[in-house]
């Protein structure tokens, strides 16, 4: 199946006699014991075992575990990792999962945070012990872009596992798995759910391998599954998951283009411009540079609040990914130790006419 097919018809796992176009949502917590049955909703539950075959195809990995949000699910592969064990991660990570890091396994894993744009750092940062490189491409919020193949390549050399953040770029943009990577890690509260009503996160592995299970005893003995409702509505969003990403990167690349040429904008930062310097990275592993970009605002923190506060179109709120376009100053919401320029904003480019969101940035801007 094409990708657009796939993902209308990929998680549409019917077991009910009546045979439903759609499938029902499964509520029971337990299941009538018989050979090869489901036991126990936190093990499994139908509408999860449909988002997660359907999360698998999509990334075009062997299997795939579901989670109650993004953080747990990168959480999930850190607590898989031996104590003592090393990662490598970007500079700019996300910083809810750098946080997690850092205070959740503070003293159990060591971590060394690098510019992963340079392949020589990269290399200089490995350690006897390490046993995990993670990548986030697009990086949020600075928009950096990773050459996939590459750190893959460079991974598989030193025997080190390689995950990916592939929250902004989507399966529709990009396969990194594909590229290399071993696991591939979403955080489907943003585009897969695309609506702002769902929290959840998901891995998908390359291969069910001994390090897949670890995970899988995580997810299951942990207990962060999301609920059949939450997978049953991930599935109906994935349905228009290929159309709704085509949308917002069309959106972004007018809105990034626009901002680029504006005289009270410092600097742009999405993949899709040229001036992107990493542009032909991206244009080379992506085949859409996504809904997501960032800008300066010239003054500081002070005219990029002011430019916040004039928007109608743009909500001023956290995540992404969601047909409303969202904006916020992302250093006021990533904390005092933030390494985020001050006069940085972030955008969600949305669905509403573009034609509405060009006005209302251009009226803020003024």
């Amino acid at each position: 199946m094409k990708l657009e097919t796939l993902a209308i018809h990929g998680g549409n796992i019917v077991t009910d006699s009546e045979k439903p176009v759609i499938q029902p949502i499964t509520l029971s917590t337990t299941f009538i014991h018989q050979p090869e049955s489901m036991i126990y909703a936190r093990a499994n539950n139908p509408n999860r075992h449909s988002l997660e075959k359907l999360l698998a195809a999509l990334e075009k990995g062997g299997d795939a575990a579901a989670f109650s949000s993004g953080n747990a699910a990168g959480v999930a592969v850190f607590q898989a990792l031996e104590p003592g064990s090393h990662i490598i991660a970007p500079d700019d990570m996300y910083h809810g999962l750098k946080n997690a890091i850092l205070s959740i396994f503070k003293g159990v894993l060591e971590a060394t945070f690098v510019d992963m744009t340079d392949l020589d750092k990269l290399e200089n940062a490995f350690r006897p012990n390490t046993k995990l490189v993670w990548l986030e491409t697009p990086s949020n919020p600075l928009l950096k872009i990773t050459d996939i193949a590459s750190v893959a390549k460079l991974a598989k050399e030193k025997g080190v596992m390689l995950a990916c953040d592939n929250t902004f770029a989507t399966p529709v943009f990009q396969n990194p798995i594909d590229l290399g990577a071993d696991i591939v890690m979403h955080s489907s509260t943003k585009y897969f759910g695309g609506h702002s009503d769902i929290l959840g996160g998901a891995l998908i592995t390359k291969e069910a391998d001994e390090f897949w299970e670890k995970v899988k005893n995580v997810q299951i003995g942990g207990g962060a599954v999301p609920s059949p409702m939450d997978c049953y509505y991930l599935c109906r969003s994935i349905k228009t998951l290929p159309y709704r990403v085509k949308g917002h990167a069309e959106h972004a690349m007018v809105l990034a283009n626009f901002l680029s040429h504006h005289d009270a904008v410092e600097r742009v930062y999405y993949p899709g411009l040229k001036s992107h310097e990493g542009h032909m990275v991206a244009a080379n592993q992506m085949t859409g540079f996504g809904g997501v970009l960032s800008f300066l605002v010239k003054g500081g923190a002070d005219a990029a609040d002011r430019v916040i506060s004039k928007l109608k179109y743009f909500t001023n709120a956290t995540s992404l990914g969601g047909v409303e376009s969202l904006i916020e100053r992302r250093a006021a919401s990533e904390g005092p130790d933030t390494l985020t320029p001050q006069n940085l904003i972030r955008v969600s480019v949305g669905l509403e006419h573009l034609y509405d969101l060009l006005e209302d940035m251009e009226d803020a801007l003024k």
